[in-house]
């Protein structure tokens, strides 16, 4: 079972993620291990296709509801280059029926200015002749994580910040273009968030995610989509924080910023009508 609980050394219920690798990767992505034939779909994605703290996020949740294999390749803080970069993710994707792609943040990619890890995209591996010249007052030895780095750069004042973000939101652009050029089979791109796209980046990196993406940006690649799926979950009934999610109490902070069992829920229900009519499933009466 996706999600099963267990037993910790210290006596705390744990979440199991099942971890396992598919040929082609050494990422680890979210089990049980599938082993897909001809007919399942593909889900690409960040913290929240993976499923943080979720006991059954919403890939397991549109199986249940398709019938339909749903392999998860959602990874924590994803960005758009490990879906360019990692074999499995090609190679799983080029055999399914359709691939949900869920709209990442701009900030864990590799572009101009900086370049992030080729699999583990929220880290910072160095800035580019372009940033040390735009920022030459700025030393970039302390920092090993995107959004650091962003923060601080912030701060250091708003017209050169807004030209990094304008080259993260081109690139995003171009990186998402050649994903989709990959594809032979019907892509969906989902916004799940607590909002609906907005029409402008903001220039906060406190700023929901995804990080940076607009529904400007979002349109650009509709000609490449078959469809598009937006869940803004902020209207759902509020419920405590964590509500319904498995974590450590060290992990309550993180936990409280995700989305939980509700959220899936209703992206869940919102998928998998779109997904049936591309792939020629139906969706139970009563689900």
């Amino acid at each position: 079972m996706v999600g099963a609980m267990s037993i910790d050394a210290r006596g705390r219920e744990v979440l199991e993620y099942f971890p396992c690798r598919y040929d082609g990767s050494q990422t680890h992505f979210r089990g049980p291990r599938r082993r897909p034939g001809t007919d399942y779909i593909a889900f690409l994605g960040g913290t929240e296709t993976y499923g943080k703290f979720v006991p059954r996020p919403y890939p397991a949740l549109v199986e249940d509801l398709l019938g339909v294999t749903c392999v998860n390749l959602g990874l924590p803080n994803a960005g758009v280059d490990v879906c360019l970069n990692d074999g499995a993710i090609a190679r799983l994707t080029a055999g399914a029926r359709a691939v949900v792609i869920q709209a990442m943040g701009a900030h864990n990619l590799s572009n101009r200015y900086y370049a992030v890890h080729p699999r583990r995209n929220d880290r910072f591996l160095g800035a580019s002749e372009l940033m040390r010249m735009v920022y030459r007052d700025r030393d970039f030895t302390d920092f090993n994580f995107t959004r650091h780095l962003l923060g601080a750069l912030e701060r250091d004042g708003s017209d050169r910040f807004a030209m990094l973000v304008a080259e993260l939101q081109d690139a995003w652009v171009g990186r998402m273009g050649a994903l989709l050029d990959r594809l032979s089979c019907p892509a969906v791109l989902l916004w799940f968030g607590a909002e609906p796209p907005p029409e402008q980046a903001g220039m906060r990196v406190v700023a929901p995610a995804p990080l940076f993406v607009t529904r400007m940006m979002i349109d650009a690649l509709r000609p490449g989509l078959a469809g598009v799926v937006e869940v803004a979950v902020g209207e759902l009934p509020r419920a405590e924080p964590g509500a319904g999610m498995v974590f450590d109490p060290v992990d309550a902070a993180a936990a409280a910023d995700l989305l939980g069992p509700p959220a899936h829920r209703a992206c869940a229900g919102a998928l998998a009508p779109v997904l049936a009519g591309l792939i020629g499933a139906q969706v139970p009466d009563g689900k």
